[in-house]
């Protein structure tokens, strides 16, 4: 059982099928019958549509249906909305522009979808939309997040004149206040955390089909969350019953959160599948990306710090402007960083906090979470705050650091926002890491490289972050009559492992084989519930509901085996895969009981045949994965490129299930959280609104060279919160990445006098510091 139990680095089952080419895409997908749809997108930010003249494009070879916005409002579908309970700053309630499906009267980002083009093939999809001729009247627009809250920028909303859809707060903030009012010393900061877009190796797509005899929708998408895709829809879109729509969704060629749930050409491909009586298919290609999709991230932190005579924290305050785009389509437009906010107090004891978010209407894409969804622009925001405070005050930041850490007496912690931290060792993580990083040496190692021409930093960020909500999860066990097995999880999986993750859960608590176990996810006819997967919870939440049903496998097991060895139920005992009758030889594998309880003959009395068992399961509380990032940059002064040399994480992620797939996620959670410091940017050119950075000619992307060896140690310190203990490991490392790096440049840096950077710190902006430093002495 060991080699494949919990907490073995099993190579993944499903890269066999994957590397050989049988996965199976969305773009893989097609239909018998089969029409292809094209989106007309506007080319403005911000203009009034005054005609749509569809004529000559209607007569194009191949055309089957052009559709505008009011075609759809003629047929009186409706249209999601965000609920959370937000308001104004004035206390009413908060404007939340709905986004509509098709545009009718007015787009309000580059890439607002006009018309949708549906024709036998894709070519002639694509020629008819560029017949379609619209007629805007040109207005102006806003994409910036801090110029759209100057007075008197563009409004995005004529009725919302402040572009202010609403203000969030967390914390006490008379506590707060007079913790700064007894400051010995208040440091304060203003960060800019850039606009940047997921960048999944496989664009989205969507294939809507419409069966009349059934009166029922099928929809195969490419999301994180099947079934609440499939809730929305009926719903809120087509207000049927959730039985008349099913959604399917397959291997996912990434995700990261972007892919969500929320998309307008889910429903469109739908419609007009039912009104066109044939399947309609719809794949986004890479040049429409960053015009069709959400992106991540953009907001602006104005965070202080407020510090007594010893260095000691005594309150934290930060305003923060957060980009929504132009429409809140849904809840999901609210989640970040609104949400995971809390964790900007980091593993640090701060006896006040309070957070005042204003969220940003403008002339852009929706904004949505993206791989940590607001954790690492809170962990950002604090710790290179952190370094600034130590610079002001003369004291050595790690030595700050130590000073202002919860320790091990205080747990579990209450922070002042409202997080509870359970469980962790954070001292001990930044101690581990200072070690095995060689901190001690760094000095050595800098010096060298001054010999070379190059300056070398050093930085260190502890993280934590805010995972695996209190929202149900669905796992179900299907044994065959030949003893063999099937796996039902409510997650979805997009990359993560989720295959081998499962099936070492079944494994360790079943003695099942992995050959045995036939894994489903992702199809609403198929697994009865599911809340997909997100926030780094499908081992905490699915792995924990998978526990619970096996435990309901093993007790009737028991009864069975109790029957077949004449035994009484108490003195069955399971262990490795079998029932033994205690203090004897005697015993039955659970397959063999599950083989026999297909045989009605061979039942007790009052069990019925069959051995399917299933279980959901609802944490109560969330769980905190933490970790301490260190990484060391060298920058050649004459050209400003910056390289990474060495890069540690000590993490800790409660129960590891797979060291092999954990290294994997921290790593690829790494790159993201480098990508984004040294080159990633979403860039709209102010005035026009244009999008500067549509393809990869223009957004710069991290390669394997960027990075260098990225060595993980875990320490991990597991949670009771849940059956496993686990804590949850996909977004860990985007979330101590983004600051670990950019401290570690601006400590290359510092002897040059530049004091402060904002991302993308690439080989330009890095250069015009130095030369900025230069000029000013």
């Amino acid at each position: 059982m060991t080699k494949y139990g919990v907490g073995q680095p099993v190579r993944r089952f499903e890269d066999t099928r994957l590397l050989r080419g049988r996965g199976r895409f969305q773009d893989d997908v097609n239909v018998p019958g089969q029409l292809y749809a094209v989106f007309l997108r506007s080319p403005h930010a911000h203009a009034r549509i005054r005609s749509i003249d569809t004529a000559a494009a209607s007569d194009a070879p191949g055309v089957v249906a052009i559709y505008t916005g009011r075609d759809y409002a003629a047929d009186g579908l409706g249209m999601p909305k965000a609920t959370m309970p937000r308001k104004k700053a004035d206390g009413s309630p908060m404007f939340a522009p709905q986004r509509p499906a098709l545009v009718i009267d007015r787009v309000r980002y580059v890439g607002d979808p006009v018309a949708m083009v549906i024709a036998q093939t894709l070519a002639q999809a694509k020629d008819a939309a560029e017949l379609i001729e619209v007629d805007y009247e040109a207005l102006p627009s806003v994409t910036s997040t801090a110029e759209a809250v100057t007075p008197g920028s563009p409004r995005v909303w004529d009725e919302n004149p402040d572009n202010i859809s609403h203000l969030h707060e967390r914390g006490d903030k008379k506590a707060t206040e007079a913790a700064f009012a007894r400051a010995h010393r208040i440091v304060k900061r203003r960060y800019v955390i850039t606009r940047v877009h997921a960048q999944y190796m496989e664009p989205r797509g969507a294939i809507g089909t419409y069966d009349a005899g059934e009166d029922r929708f099928t929809l195969y998408a490419d999301v994180n969350y099947p079934h609440r895709v499939r809730n929305m829809l009926a719903n809120q879109v087509f207000k049927v019953p959730e039985s008349k729509v099913r959604v399917v969704c397959q291997d996912v060629g990434g995700g990261f959160g972007a892919k969500g749930w929320q998309y307008v050409e889910h429903r469109l491909t739908l419609w007009a599948a039912r009104k066109l009586e044939r399947p309609v298919k719809w794949s986004c290609e890479r040049s429409e990306v960053l015009l069709a999709d959400e992106h991540g991230r953009d907001n602006i932190g104005e965070i202080e710090l407020a510090l007594d005579e010893g260095g000691k924290f005594l309150g934290l305050r930060l305003r923060m402007a957060a980009n929504l785009g132009a429409y809140i389509a849904s809840d999901r437009q609210l989640l970040t960083p609104f949400g995971m906010i809390g964790t900007v107090v980091g593993v640090y004891d701060i006896p006040a906090a309070y957070v005042a978010i204003d969220a940003v209407l403008s002339n852009t894409s929706p904004t949505a979470p993206y791989r940590g969804a607001g954790r690492p622009e809170a962990i950002y925001l604090i710790e290179r705050l952190i370094e600034a405070a130590a610079g002001e005050l003369g004291i050595d930041a790690i030595e700050l650091r130590r000073r202002n850490m919860i320790p091990a007496a205080k747990m579990p912690y209450k922070t002042a926002l409202g997080p509870y931290y359970d469980c962790g060792a954070f001292d001990k993580n930044m101690d581990m890491a200072l070690q095995e990083a060689d901190h001690a040496g760094f000095a050595a190692r800098r010096d060298e490289a001054r010999r070379r021409g190059k300056l070398r930093g050093f930085g260190l960020a502890n993280a934590i972050e805010q995972a695996a909500g209190p929202t149900p999860e669905y796992a179900e066990i299907r044994f065959n009559p030949s003893g063999t097995v099937m796996v039902l999880m409510g997650t979805k999986t997009h990359g993560q492992g989720h295959d081998t993750a499962f099936k070492q859960i079944l494994h360790e608590r079943l003695g099942v084989a992995p050959q045995d176990v036939h894994y489903i996810d992702g199809d609403t006819d198929r697994v009865a519930f599911g809340m997909g997967s997100n926030g780094s919870r499908s081992m905490v939440t699915g792995g924990s509901a998978l526990v619970g049903a096996a435990a309901k496998v093993i007790d009737k097991g028991r009864r069975l085996a109790a029957h077949l060895l004449e035994a009484a139920p108490a003195d069955i005992e399971f262990a490795d895969g079998k029932f033994t009758v205690a203090g004897t030889d005697r015993s039955i594998t659970l397959k063999q009981a599950a083989m026999a309880s297909f045989q009605p003959a061979r039942l007790p009395p009052g069990v019925e045949p069959g051995f399917y068992e299933h279980a959901t399961y609802a944490p109560t509380r969330d769980t905190y994965p933490n970790s301490c990032h260190v990484c060391e940059v060298e920058i050649d002064p004459d050209t400003g490129a910056v390289d990474l040399v060495r890069y540690l994480v000590v993490d800790d992620v409660g129960t590891v299930i797979n060291p092999l797939t954990l290294k994997g996620q921290i790593h690829g959670g790494v790159a993201q959280g480098v990508g984004q410091i040294l080159m990633e940017q979403v860039v709209y050119e102010p005035g026009s609104g244009q999008l500067l950075s549509a393809s990869f000619m223009d957004y710069c992307m991290p390669r394997a060279d960027t990075l260098c060896n990225v060595d993980v140690v875990s320490k991990p310190v597991p949670t009771d919160s849940n059956p496993l203990g686990a804590k949850g490991a996909g977004e860990a490392g985007c979330v101590g990445a983004l600051p670990a790096v950019m401290i570690a440049i601006t400590n290359a840096l510092a002897p040059l006098g530049v004091k402060e950077l904002d991302m993308p710190a690439t080989s330009q902006r890095v250069w015009q510091a130095i030369q900025d430093a230069a000029r000013a002495g």
